[in-house]
């Protein structure tokens, strides 16, 4: 598979995909920062442990940053960097039971600002940047500067993601669709420090299970609402009470969150059709090859949303079960 179809599957944007045509993949550096921040949901847990292996398997030398000292700055388990490293821990097991590879590094952010030379870079950082470019930053942290104008410490935090990348020397960074304006700092001051620009490759945020309740917002899964989110933690049974409770408009795919499990969860990584299981009187049995037939299917008022959900809740339930047994 050629390098920029790899490193773009299953992503949402690539900044730029020149410069990737322009790199190999030998020497080149990967990465992605996780905070740890309690059970490890189907985005962190799953979908990121197996991107990340699609990323080492082209030969791309490949870290998972675990931001506990970013976490704590966050305010996440209430600061607790025990809690926060016992959560890192969870997050390591999860992301090797859906076969991460041992070639993969975990590395802690308490040991890469051990060294003095970080805090150096840093300031350097912050020298080639201002405070407004930094507020527009703080998206990536979930906060607003109202926050931030409370506790200075979150405008540190922009700062250490831009100086994680310059000090681990990446040539790619990975996040969400949420961690673009870092992402996009880092590049900015690159271009004024004079170092590489690292190339962003983002991907999409899981909807919440409940919908995002207006058409112009969009609420993602979250660890604080239990309800919205797949844990890889959750029994079969649980998932199958979430999913029946999603949010599934009939013949409605835009802010759909079922559709985009399947999309961005089912799909990308099942490896067999998907059952569709409608009543005799509804066309019977289906069996599904895509996405993209999916939502055909789904347009056009084929597939009523109680069966689509529990296919949904039958197709998670296959896919987390290795990551499930971290936890029994």
């Amino acid at each position: 598979m050629p390098l920029l179809e790899a490193l773009s599957r299953n992503m949402e944007e690539v900044v730029t995909t020149e410069e990737i045509k322009a790199m190999s993949s030998t020497g080149a550096k990967a990465y992605i920062g996780i905070e740890p921040s309690g059970l490890p949901h189907i985005g962190t847990g799953f979908l990121w442990a197996k991107k990340m292996t699609e990323v080492y398997n082209q030969g791309v030398e490949t870290t998972i940053l675990l931001a506990d000292w970013h976490a704590m700055i966050n305010d996440k388990l209430g600061g607790d960097l025990d809690k926060i490293r016992e959560s890192g821990e969870t997050i390591m097991k999860t992301m090797r039971a859906f076969g991460l590879p041992d070639g993969v590094k975990f590395v802690w952010a308490k040991d890469v600002v051990a060294n003095s030379d970080y805090w150096k870079l840093l300031l350097q950082v912050a020298k080639n940047s201002n405070l407004a470019r930094i507020t527009r930053a703080l998206p990536i942290m979930g906060r607003s500067e109202e926050e931030a104008e409370k506790d200075f410490s979150k405008y540190i935090y922009p700062l250490m993601q831009v100086t994680d990348i310059f000090y681990m020397n990446l040539d790619i960074a990975f996040g969400g669709m949420d961690q673009r304006h870092a992402h996009m700092l880092a590049r900015d001051i690159a271009e004024k420090m004079g170092r590489k620009k690292v190339i962003s490759i983002h991907g999409s945020l899981l909807g919440s299970l409940k919908g995002s309740g207006r058409m112009d917002t969009f609420k993602k899964m979250s660890k604080s609402d239990p309800d919205s989110a797949i844990f890889i933690s959750d029994s079969r049974e649980e998932v199958n009470r979430k999913l029946k409770g999603a949010f599934c408009p009939a013949g409605q795919v835009e802010g759909n969150p079922v559709m985009d499990l399947f999309r961005h969860v089912v799909f990308p990584y099942i490896d067999h059709e998907v059952t569709i299981h409608r009543p005799p009187k509804k066309g019977g049995e289906l069996q599904v090859k895509s996405y993209n037939e999916l939502e055909s299917l789904y347009l056009k008022n084929e597939i009523h949303p109680m069966d689509l959900k529990s296919a949904a809740a039958d197709s998670l339930n296959e896919l987390i079960e290795p990551g499930r047994a971290v936890f029994r």
